[in-house]
């Protein structure tokens, strides 16, 4: 078995579900994993003999069969096997419990269009998913494709980022891919100007950082590059990820944040909002 033994998709019939179901399809094969397929239609609280609807059920039912359709033809269209759950009531809800009931891994979501997306996503189902689960979270934008040949991976030294180091070695290690580690170093015009010595201070306390990075890479036999970049946090992981034209950002974060920790305009929130590959949200588990 690899990393993740169960990947739960979350699938919508939109494209971009899709495109994540096909994705995850491929990943579950690489991984050896089980994959579950989940689709959540919304409950109804109205009132149902007011409008006269006798069943509710039989209402939803078209949609569900529709969903079990299209999850299976392109289970077919894979030549694999998937298990189909379909619940109703809050999306992120839904998703987050049954990962944690069903004991998955990792859970796969697909991504729309960079100019939907590039509005905050606090309130999304993703960033509520993100938020809530103490599972990894895999988000793909609806024209990409999955690969680990070229990782880009942010660290900053933290214990949430040394998890998303531990992810991207495994999956460097195991598809032959390479890693850029990069770090953000973002200073007021004034502390440059007042504070030379400190600035000296700070870059050398990120190029320590990349240094530890790249030396665990090396002892894995994995060809890693660095860089340290002057700017937002996001935007050095963006330009990055453009720059080395990368298959995956490798991103860590806490276990459970809850939705009232989640920070509107985070950089994990922005990177996933614009960039046009993969975005792996590594958790830790620790305090």
């Amino acid at each position: 078995m690899g990393r993740y033994e169960k990947i739960l998709v979350a699938f919508d019939g939109s494209e971009s579900g899709r495109n994540a179901l096909k994705q995850a399809i491929r990943l579950a094969g690489a991984e050896q994993a089980f994959l579950g397929v989940l689709s959540v239609v919304p409950s109804y609280e109205g009132n149902i003999e007011f409008i006269g609807v006798k069943n509710i059920d039989a209402v939803l039912g078209g949609p569900i069969e529709k969903l079990k359709t299209e999850a299976a033809g392109i289970a077919a269209a894979e030549g694999a096997s998937i298990e189909m759950f379909v619940e109703q009531g809050k999306a992120y809800e839904r998703i987050v419990e049954k990962a944690e009931t069903g004991a998955y891994d990792l859970i796969v979501m697909g991504r729309r269009g960079i100019r939907r997306a590039a509005r905050m996503l606090v309130g999304s189902v993703t960033s509520r998913v993100i938020g809530h689960s103490g599972k990894d979270v895999l988000v793909i934008p609806r024209e990409a494709s999955v690969e680990w040949k070229n990782i880009i991976l942010a660290v900053d030294g933290s214990e949430c980022s040394r998890a998303a180091v531990d992810g991207a070695i495994y999956f460097a290690k195991s598809h032959n891919g390479a890693i850029t580690a990069v770090t953000g170093v973002d200073l007021a015009d004034e502390f440059y100007a007042e504070v030379p010595q400190a600035v000296r201070q700070v870059v050398d306390g990120a190029e320590s950082i990349l240094d530890e990075v790249r030396t665990i890479a090396e002892q894995e036999g994995i060809v890693a590059e660095v860089a340290v970049r002057e700017g937002q946090a996001y935007e050095t992981v963006l330009g990055v990820a453009e720059e080395k034209n990368g298959d995956v950002i490798f991103m860590g974060s806490h276990g459970r944040r809850g939705l009232k920790k989640l920070i509107m305009g985070s950089v994990t929130e922005k990177v996933i909002g614009y960039t046009r590959c993969p975005v792996m949200v590594v958790k830790h588990r620790g305090r």
